[in-house]
């Protein structure tokens, strides 16, 4: 009979059930609805909870992440007996004849320039993470399986990841030519082998991840709403085609003073930091009726 314990995460939606042995060693698995689980049983027995949104499946862990129509107290015991029962009368987790047969998934990679000339976005045609993480270094790779392994190509310096892009930063001893078809087969051969390129279970909920939260939202003055509402209509989206992103970091009232921060392909770059301080401060001058507002911008 298998030993399930019940463990809380980072993230307040996602729940993992670890199991006394591993289920799969060297890959992990995410499932989004019921119509991707032919290679889990289990994920499709799971998929009936009306509150599962999305199942991983990775060492010897199930990973749940849920709909906010429950609370995890409420059903985490339930959760936990069915997938024992599910294993006790002899159902498959993992259908390895399918996982061998499906391992290698086709994924498109190409190379975009940006406006910063260190920075080369890897884009994929296929959903690399729903939360936006930046590692400086291979420290901060925890939650990025991928990020971890491209630091060890010695001409990498800096990794963003968000949605279905990579923004690499390199050190100045190579040329985007001497490396760009290496990084992009690496990036392409390490996805169709069916690893993860962020981990969401594990990622740490910094501040900066509690600042996108919609609680945290709800909480400020009708000025910073107003603020995040026109940066992530208006300058984001041009941000992200850029490989950057930009984040609201404070509004104060007393001196109308706004701070946002840099990331990816906009952090450190010669000339967005400039471009976009006097894009943003126009253009928040100009919604908001207020010409005495002042953008500060700072790298990521």
């Amino acid at each position: 009979m298998q030993v399930i314990s019940i463990k809380i995460t980072n993230n307040p939606a996602i729940i993992k059930f670890e199991l006394d042995e591993f289920i799969i060693k060297t890959t992990n698995f995410e499932f989004k609805n019921i119509d991707e689980t032919k290679e889990s049983p289990l994920a499709k027995q799971l998929f009936f909870l009306p509150f599962v949104k999305t199942v991983y499946i990775s060492g010897n862990f199930i990973a749940i992440e849920k709909f906010s129509i429950v609370e995890w107290q409420d059903v985490q015991d339930d959760v936990a007996a069915q997938i024992n029962d599910f294993i006790s009368d002899g159902g498959v987790i993992l259908n390895i004849d399918e996982v061998a047969q499906n391992k290698k998934q086709p994924i498109t990679i190409y190379a975009e320039t940006t406006p910063n000339p260190a920075v080369l976005k890897f884009v994929s045609n296929k959903l690399l993470t729903k939360t936006a993480l930046e590692c400086k270094n291979i420290d901060e790779t925890a939650a990025a399986p991928i990020a971890r392994e491209l630091f060890k190509f010695p001409f990498v310096k800096e990794i963003f990841i968000d949605e279905n892009y990579i923004s690499i930063t390199k050190f100045a001893v190579n040329e985007w030519e001497e490396i760009t078809l290496e990084l992009r087969t690496f990036i392409k051969e390490y996805l169709e082998n069916g690893n993860v390129a962020i981990d969401e279970t594990a990622i740490v909920k910094t501040e900066g991840h509690q600042k996108q939260q919609e609680g945290y939202f709800d909480k400020l003055d009708t000025t910073s709403q107003q603020i995040i509402n026109i940066i992530e209509e208006y300058v984001k989206p041009a941000v992200q085609s850029d490989g950057g992103n930009i984040v609201f970091e404070s509004f104060d009232a007393t001196e109308k003073r706004v701070k946002v921060i840099l990331q990816g392909a906009c952090s450190g770059c010669p000339s967005s930091t400039f471009t976009l301080k006097n894009g943003i401060e126009n253009m928040l001058k100009d919604m908001l009726k207020d010409n005495d507002i002042i953008v500060e911008a700072v790298n990521g």
